[in-house]
């Protein structure tokens, strides 16, 4: 909803999204895919993951359309607004799904009944904000092409923009939030339940006991150095905690090793491998643009800080691994 694109295509944007999106469907073209994928996760919410009073509402969200899922939608409002319910763009932006009022205007719905759609109410805003994803599905049906893709695209750009682009846009912040997204959706997905960790000494099994000590921790963005938890920046400010790498920082120098402060620059130390040992590193992202970082644990589990929200805790090993080994 807040690409950084040309101002022709930021005033088509503007303009597109002051009209109910079914409306103006025609203007993308006279004929629909005749197949429509959807990528993304589509299991229900991983427990715990989502703030306990938006749980129900996430979960019927995401099932609003084939295109959307809990784990997606719990995503968006993440990256939208870091669970902040009263957060509030520089844009002007608002709520859980960081709404403009002129597109509140159009699809905010009075989910919680209680006589008014209200921009800052989260029960109202994760109902609209579904609601939106799906009319976006609606919006771009002439646009051939993976639906879950085009929506988030949609979402970030405005419809006019895919449109006018027969697919993705070649915007770097949309490209990037159509590839954020669904990774980090990947992390509010219900995974079978996982086993004890597997045993490990030495190092490892001192890193791994570090880690397993301070499981419950809650998350906290930019928290988290070699001394241990601590406040964190921007929506971490208020949380004393960790965030992924302020985690695998502290652990990893409870035996001694120095890692840099961010996950792409702990890949960067680390040696890759496809045998992972437990106390090994676990990397999700681009090659050398990290995102997330976790500590392996054995038998397809990792201990990580996953996001706001969230504590530190054991959970499968997410789609899309990559590992790394710093320790001899």
């Amino acid at each position: 909803m807040k690409a950084s694109r040309p101002a022709a295509a930021i005033a088509a944007a503007a303009l597109f999204a002051l009209a109910p999106v079914v409306g103006v469907v025609a203007v993308a073209a006279a004929t629909t895919p005749a197949a429509a994928s959807t990528s993304g996760p589509v299991g229900g919410l991983r427990p715990g993951s989502v703030p306990a009073a938006y749980a129900d509402a996430v979960t019927r969200g995401g099932l609003a359309c084939p295109a959307l899922s809990a784990p997606l939608l719990a995503a968006q409002i993440e990256a939208e607004s870091a669970w902040n319910p009263a957060a509030v763009s520089p844009a002007g932006a608002e709520g859980l799904g960081q709404f403009m009022p002129a597109t509140w205007a159009s699809y905010g719905v009075d989910a919680n009944a209680d006589g008014s759609a209200d921009l800052l109410d989260p029960l109202d805003s994760i109902a609209s904000a579904a609601q939106y994803d799906c009319a976006l599905v609606a919006a771009v049906a002439g646009v051939p092409g993976d639906r879950t893709q085009l929506m988030l695209a949609a979402y970030n750009a405005g419809p006019a923009a895919v449109i006018a682009f027969r697919g993705v846009p070649p915007y770097p912040e949309t490209q990037g939030y159509v590839r954020r997204i669904p990774e980090l959706a990947a992390s509010y997905t219900a995974t079978p339940a996982v086993t004890a960790p597997a045993p490990a000494s030495g190092a490892a099994g001192s890193v791994i006991a570090a880690g397993m000590s301070v499981l419950g921790t809650p998350y906290s963005w930019g928290g988290g150095n070699t001394a241990g938890p601590s406040a964190g920046i921007d929506q971490g400010a208020g949380t004393v905690g960790f965030d992924c790498s302020g985690l695998t920082s502290w652990v990893f120098a409870t035996v001694g090793v120095a890692l840099p402060r961010t996950a792409a620059g702990q890949e960067a130390v680390s040696r890759p491998t496809a045998s992972p040992r437990p106390g090994d590193l676990v990397f999700f992202g681009a090659p050398g643009a990290a995102y997330h970082v976790a500590i392996y644990l054995g038998g397809g589990q990792m201990l990580d800080a996953p996001h706001t929200g969230a504590v530190v805790r054991v959970e499968a090993v997410w789609d899309g691994a990559r590992y790394g080994q710093v320790l001899a």
